[in-house]
């Protein structure tokens, strides 16, 4: 199965769009501290609906807390730091797909902690960033189809 992680996310809706895509796709959440919101959140139940209940979610205090709980995951963050497009990836099917918070991307101290497994979206010069939860759902499709969408239908 694969995982979706948030760091720091800060935009409740952006968080539930996310959860609602994790519980249609069989993809696990990790959610790492410290966030911009609490979990119940209206603005996050309303854009995740009940699809919280469909999918697992799990909750780190920070960095740390997940990096001790999730030694043997293989990380692919995405940023606009990155060198190689998302489809250059070859995932696999416990992988994890890092993304940082809305306003500040991931810290430099992830991306180099990744080395080579940094990736980028591609979009005009100009661009700032995508969306988060677009983002999101690019990166993962793209995950997904390379495994064939295995368990959907």
């Amino acid at each position: 199965m694969l995982n979706v992680v948030l760091y720091q996310p800060e935009i409740p809706p952006n968080t539930g769009n996310i959860i609602r895509l994790c519980a249609n796709t069989g993809t696990r959440l990790h959610l790492v501290g410290p966030m911009g919101f609490v979990l119940d959140d209206a603005r996050l139940r309303r854009a995740g609906l009940d699809y919280a209940e469909l999918t697992e979610v799990s909750l780190y205090r920070d960095w740390s807390d997940w990096l001790e709980q999730n030694r043997e995951m293989r990380l692919w963050g995405f940023s606009t730091h990155g060198r190689h497009q998302h489809t250059e990836a070859d995932f696999r099917k416990d992988d994890g797909l890092l993304f940082g918070p809305e306003t500040r991307g991931l810290p430099g101290e992830i991306l180099s902690m990744l080395g080579p497994r940094v990736l980028r979206l591609p979009m005009k010069r100009t661009s700032r960033s995508l969306n988060l939860s677009n983002s999101v759902a690019i990166g993962l499709y793209e995950a997904l189809r390379q495994l064939e969408f295995t368990g959907l239908s």
